[in-house]
C-alpha cells in the first residue's frame, strides 16, 4: 500500500472530541488509526480500528505495529483517551486512582513511546495530547486532584519531550480545553458549566479539533500547551 500520505493515530477515537478528530483529519487526506475500549471497524479503507485498553502495552504495539502494516508511516499521534473523574479528595478510591493513572499516563505513555521511537526512524513528527484547563486554573466546587495530577504530568512531559526531540524532526505540543460540549455533560449542565468560563458558554469539540489542527500545520510551534478554555485559564 502507498506511504506517500501522512497518517494520524488518534485515541480515545469513539466519540466526542476522538471522532471529531477523525473525520477532521480525514477531511485533511490522512489515513487514521483509532482506538478506545470499543472501537469498531469503519468501512472507510482508510480508517484502521484497533480496539482495546490503552494502558496495556500489548495494545499500544498492535496500534503502532497494525498502523504501519497497513499504512506504511507514522506522522502524528493524538493522545485524546482520558479520564475524569470529580470526587472530593478524600472519596477517590484506590480503584479511582489506579484508573486515572492507567488510562491518562500509563496509556500515554506507552504510545507514544513506540511512536515517537518510528518517528525518530523517519526524522519528523508530532505529538498533541489533551489535557485539561483546570491543571492550571482549579475552580472551586470543581473537584479535579486526580485530573490535576495526570493531566497536569502530560503538560509537563510534553514540554521534556518538545525540547529532548526538537533536533530530532519531532514537535510535541499540548491542547488544554475547557468544558466541552460532549456526551459527558448532560444537557440540563450546560448552562450551570457555561458560567464557568468568562466568555459565557462551554466550548465545543470543533474548538478542540481546529487548536488540533492548528498545532499539527504549525511547524514552529512545539513544547506549547494551548489553552483552549474561553479564558478560564487567564482568571475571572
Amino acid at each position: 500500500m502507498s506511504s506517500s500520505r501522512k497518517v494520524a493515530i488518534i485515541t480515545g477515537a469513539s466519540q466526542g472530541i476522538g471522532a471529531g478528530l477523525v473525520q477532521a483529519f480525514r477531511e485533511r487526506g490522512y489515513r487514521v488509526v483509532v482506538n478506545s475500549r470499543a472501537i469498531k471497524p469503519s468501512s472507510d479503507p482508510d480508517v484502521l480500528a484497533v480496539a482495546g485498553d490503552i494502558s496495556d502495552r500489548t495494545v499500544a504495539q498492535r496500534i503502532i505495529e497494525e498502523g504501519l502494516a497497513h499504512f506504511g508511516r507514522i506522522d502524528t499521534l493524538v493522545n485524546n483517551a482520558g479520564v475524569f473523574t470529580a470526587k472530593p479528595f478524600t472519596k477517590f478510591s484506590v480503584d479511582d486512582y489506579a484508573n486515572n493513572i492507567a488510562i491518562n499516563l500509563t496509556g500515554f505513555f506507552h504510545v507514544t513511546q513506540l511512536a515517537v521511537e518510528e518517528m525518530e526512524k523517519r526524522g519528523s513528527g508530532h505529538v498533541v495530547t489533551i489535557t485539561t484547563s483546570l491543571t492550571d486554573h482549579a475552580i472551586d466546587g470543581v473537584p479535579s486532584v486526580l485530573a490535576s495530577l495526570t493531566k497536569g504530568g502530560l503538560n509537563a512531559a510534553t514540554k521534556s519531550l518538545a525540547i529532548e526531540y526538537a533536533k530530532r524532526g519531532i514537535r510535541a505540543n499540548a491542547v488544554s480545553p475547557g468544558i466541552i460540549r460532549t456526551p459527558l455533560h448532560p444537557p440540563e449542565t450546560h448552562a450551570g458549566l457555561a458560567g464557568l468560563h468568562p466568555v459565557g458558554r462551554i466550548g465545543e469539540i470543533s474548538d478542540v479539533v481546529e487548536a488540533v489542527l492548528f498545532l499539527e500545520s504549525a511547524g514552529f510551534v512545539t513544547g506549547e500547551v494551548l489553552h483552549v478554555d474561553g479564558g478560564q485559564s487567564a482568571g475571572h
